[in-house]
């Protein structure tokens, strides 16, 4: 099949969270699995000037009717591998800047003008190249508009760019909400802008575009296609959701054992497997070392790795502060986000060194000790779509502790529930359900035997992205 990918970000050119590991690695297998892949990504700074990404050629110069403007650009492209083909939709006005979405205080205010502008460069890119694609599959909000835009394209051309178009909510809490004047720049006919189109309590909504107008929907867990059908988990679009049901499939995520992989993993000090778990320890030495803690402790380390933010439960966490403060234990926290709570962490860190360390950055290295390191990850969400670090921490013998959302409960299976099953510690999340599932783990590393039954368990499970690859193989096929 010729398949199109379209995401705001994509590693290893681009990355602020999980969208971009889960583009990029369905993509690479995909092109691995002998399909022929494109992939169009922003030309971000980061990107362009990516080591890779210094291959590229100039193929195109773009003209994007923007509203009662045109708006110029280029397209650049290079293929990293056989059978995919990475392509940056450029304008320096729109891309050439430090951060993907905006400062760390707040977004962009021309947001939505410039992923407007990167959707129009793809399908204009798609119809200049006459690329022929079977499937264009967009990601998340950025990408909302594109199955729109696709299709009224290809009336007004009189061409096929696409026999389908998919659309995948990673997270379905971002939304691309912006004034209904904003409207005007995409073109599209007047009786779009609607409560049965894009209009959304009287503003345009990118998210919901994604949701009517895609021939098809995935979310990247079995459970969150569910989830988000109720208002619990909608976050206002589930009626949009509910309407679509029958066109909606979810699809776990898969993780690039290429990368995360404690038998091969290049940013570890030691590797180990399953048969060989003795390289965990020089891991644990090394974190705590690397942390200024003592790194001949014995006691449970516990590992987060997340933006610092309520989604992800970090309130939970310093609801908590007393158990770390308390208990013989030690919390390793990398991480950035909303300034409140990278305060309150440091300030946490800072009442209790000895047994608390935090870093309020992006270090992928780091992330990857952590996940060796550790002998449970934390990762209390008040919801997950999918979810990456539990899957990692699997691999990785560090057993996770969770909220019961999401992918989280579709890839943990609680070892007080299920003993002879169990991969990890599975609670509710409140800071109460927190503080249930740190006391269980501490009993649970008191019984190392039941400890070391469970990390073989979660270490032989299979989240390859092969196994992901082909559901989505299946998908494109039905729908086309």
């Amino acid at each position: 099949m010729k398949i199109v990918h379209v995401a705001s970000e994509i590693f290893p050119y681009a990355k602020t969270g999980g969208l971009a590991d889960a583009a990029g690695s369905l993509a690479a297998t995909l092109a691995d699995l002998g399909h022929e892949v494109s992939v169009f990504l922003p030309g971000y700074r980061v990107a362009v000037e990516h080591p890779l990404a210094g291959q590229a050629e100039h193929r195109l110069k773009l003209r994007v009717e923007m509203g009662d403007v045109f708006m110029s650009g280029d397209v650049r492209s290079f293929s990293p591998r056989k059978n995919l083909t990475i392509y940056f939709v450029c304008r320096e006005e729109f891309f050439d800047r430090r951060h993907l979405y905006g400062t760390p205080e707040r977004d962009y205010e021309d947001n939505h003008h410039r992923f407007i502008f990167f959707c129009k460069g793809v399908v204009e890119t798609l119809r200049l190249l006459e690329l022929g694609a079977d499937i264009v599959h967009g990601h998340d909000w950025q990408c909302g508009l594109l199955p729109l835009l696709l299709r009224h394209a290809e009336q007004r051309h009189g061409a096929t760019l696409a026999i389908k178009t998919v659309f995948t909510v990673h997270n379905l809490a971002f939304q691309g909400i912006f004034p209904m004047r904003s409207f005007y720049r995409t073109n599209l006919p007047d009786e779009l802008m609607g409560i049965d189109g894009v209009e959304f309590y009287g503003q345009m909504n990118m998210m919901k575009a994604g949701l009517l107008f895609a021939d098809r929907l995935t979310t990247v867990s079995p459970r969150y296609a569910v989830e988000i059908q109720t208002p619990e988990f909608g976050c206002g679009l589930d009626g949009v959701v509910l309407s679509r049901a029958g066109e909606i499939t979810g699809l776990l995520n898969g993780i690039d054992a290429r990368i995360w992989n404690p038998a091969v993993d290049g940013l570890i000090p030691e590797h180990y497997n399953v048969g060989d778990l003795a390289g965990k320890t020089r891991c644990r030495a090394d974190l705590l070392k690397r942390h200024g803690l003592d790194p001949e402790f014995r006691g449970p380390i516990f590992g987060m790795v997340c933006r610092l933010t309520e989604q992800k439960g970090i309130d939970l966490v310093l609801a908590n502060a007393d158990f770390f403060k308390a208990a013989d234990v030690r919390l390793v926290l990398l991480g950035t986000g909303e300034r409140r709570f990278e305060t309150a962490v440091r300030e946490l860190a800072k009442a209790c060194p000895s047994r608390v360390a935090v870093s309020t950055r992006q270090d992928e290295s780091m992330s990857h000790l952590i996940e060796a390191g550790s002998d449970f990850f934390l990762m209390p969400s008040r919801f997950e779509p999918c979810g990456l670090n539990q899957m990692y921490s699997l691999v990785y013998g560090t057993l996770p502790l969770v909220g019961r959302v999401g992918g989280l409960a579709d890839t943990v299976t609680d070892l007080d529930e299920y003993p002879a099953a169990g991969t990890g510690l599975m609670f509710a999340p409140t800071a109460e359900g927190v503080r249930d599932g740190l006391s269980r783990a501490l009993k649970l590393f008191d019984q190392p035997a039941r400890l070391a039954a469970a990390q073989a368990r979660g270490m032989r499970k299979n989240f390859s992205w092969t196994q992901a690859a082909r559901a989505y193989e299946r998908l494109y096929e039905e729908a086309i």
